[in-house]
């Protein structure tokens, strides 16, 4: 795999797919009723109900593109049964302090700071991959600082 090229969990492949039939299907149906609706008040060259729906069917067309193309050249990660880390691992690091952070391994289209899902490409991800348990690292943070992990516990 090349750097580029991107990777999705089984999981975040699942939630895309959904995501992609909801805005084909019910979405897009409520946006067209919501044209109409604003279609009902006459003049459209100063009907604003009527731009706010056509820039929602916009946008969402977008997305489906989005995500159409990205489930297209996805590769989904492989578990690859040992226990060195991967992506859709959960690891939990240890720093210096003994403070414990755990820490879910995804591609980038899946990270999310507010559920602890970090990407493979971001420093700790990419510091930690292949590695496993008892492993130390020692990542330099974009903000310049160097910070030390062991590796506590992996799960898939």
């Amino acid at each position: 795999m090349d750097a580029s090229q991107i990777v999705l969990t089984a999981e975040g492949r699942q939630k895309l797919v959904e995501e992609l039939a909801w805005r084909e299907g019910d979405y897009a149906k409520e946006i067209v009723e919501d044209i109409k609706e604003a279609r009902a008040f006459g003049d459209l060259s100063e009907n604003s109900e009527y731009d706010a729906a056509k820039d929602k069917q916009a946008q969402n067309a977008a997305r489906i593109a989005e995500i159409q193309a990205i489930l297209a050249n996805a590769q989904i990660a492989a578990s690859t049964g040992d226990l060195t880390v991967s992506i859709g691992s959960t690891v939990t690091l240890v720093d210096p302090n003994g403070e414990l952070i755990e820490v879910t391994l995804v591609g980038t289209t899946e990270t999310n700071s507010l559920e602890h899902k970090i990407s493979n490409e971001s420093p700790v991800g990419h510091a930690i991959i292949g590695l496993g348990e008892g492993d130390s690292v020692e990542v330099v943070t974009p903000s310049g600082k160097t910070r030390v992990y062991t590796i506590a516990k992996i799960a898939r």
